[in-house]
C-alpha cells in the first residue's frame, strides 16, 4: 500500500533540531545553577562586562535570533515570523475587501490582547515572588530559558494560545513574533545589562510587528495575503491540526 503521509518539510526538521538544542541549553543552564552558580553573576548590574560566563554565549544567540526577525530577507525565518514584511506579501493582484479585513484585524487583535493579559498576570506573579525573595534572579533566568524551549513546543507540538487565538496554524498566528518578548519578560525585574539589553531588543521586534499590523493589516490575513494560504505553504511547520486541513 502506498504511503500517503506527508513528508516532513525541511523547515520543520530544522525546527526539531532547534528544539533539541534548546532542551540541551535548558539542561546546561540548570546544571550551571546547581554546580557553578557564580557563572550567573552576570545577571547582576554591569557584571556582564566584568567577567566571562557561558551565559554570554546564550546572550549572543538570543540577540542574533532577534536581529534576524528584523532582517527583511527570505529564507532566514519561516513565513509566520516574516509575514509583517512587504517581501512576504502576495495578494494575487486581487481586490481587497477592507470591511472584512477590518473585522479580521479587530477579532485577532482582541484575541491577542487576551493572551497579553494572561501573560501579564503570570509575570506579575513572578515579580511578586521575586520581590518577596521566594525566587532569585537566577530562577527568573531559568524560567526564561524554559519559555525558550516552550516556544518551539508551541510551534511543533501543541500551542495553548491556539485555544484563545483560534488561528489555523503558526503561519497565520497574530502573535508569532511576540515570542522573545514573552520569553524575556521574567527578566523584567532583574536590574542588569543582560536583562535590559534583551528586553529592549525584544520590545523593538514587538513594536515593528505591531506597527506593521496597524499600517499593513492585509499582510496578516489569508484572505488578503495569498502566501498565508495552505495551498501556498512552503514551510509546513504546522502540526497535525493543519495537516488534516490539507487533505
Amino acid at each position: 500500500m502506498q504511503n500517503t503521509k506527508n513528508p516532513m518539510s525541511k523547515t520543520r526538521k530544522t525546527y526539531f533540531i532547534k528544539l533539541f538544542c534548546r532542551c540541551i541549553i535548558l539542561g546546561l543552564s540548570i546544571a550551571i545553577y546547581i554546580v557553578k552558580p557564580e557563572w550567573m553573576n552576570i545577571l547582576n548590574g554591569v557584571n556582564f562586562f566584568r567577567e566571562f560566563s557561558p551565559l554570554h554565549i546564550l546572550w549572543v544567540i538570543w540577540v542574533i535570533d532577534m536581529m534576524m526577525q528584523l532582517i527583511p530577507k527570505k529564507g532566514l525565518l519561516p513565513l509566520g515570523s516574516q509575514k509583517y514584511l512587504g517581501i512576504r506579501f502576495n495578494n494575487g493582484k486581487g481586490a481587497i475587501n477592507y470591511q472584512t479585513l477590518r473585522e479580521h484585524v479587530i477579532s485577532t487583535t482582541k484575541s491577542a490582547y487576551k493572551v497579553f493579559l494572561i501573560w501579564a498576570t503570570l509575570i506579575i506573579v513572578l515579580g511578586i515572588l521575586y520581590k518577596l525573595n521566594i525566587i532569585s534572579a537566577s530562577i527568573l533566568f531559568l524560567i526564561s530559558v524554559f519559555f525558550y524551549v516552550c516556544d518551539l513546543i508551541c510551534v511543533l507540538i501543541w500551542c495553548p494560545f491556539r485555544l484563545i487565538m483560534k488561528n489555523r496554524c503558526c503561519t497565520t498566528c497574530r502573535i508569532f513574533n511576540w515570542d522573545h518578548l514573552m520569553m524575556f519578560t521574567p527578566l523584567l525585574f532583574v536590574n542588569s545589562f543582560f536583562s535590559v539589553s534583551l528586553l529592549l531588543l525584544a520590545f523593538a521586534v514587538w513594536v515593528a510587528w505591531e506597527l506593521s499590523v496597524m499600517m499593513y493589516p492585509e499582510r496578516f490575513s489569508p484572505q488578503t495575503n495569498s502566501a498565508l494560504k495552505c495551498s501556498m505553504c512552503t514551510d509546513k511547520l504546522c502540526t497535525q491540526y493543519c495537516q488534516k486541513l490539507r487533505k
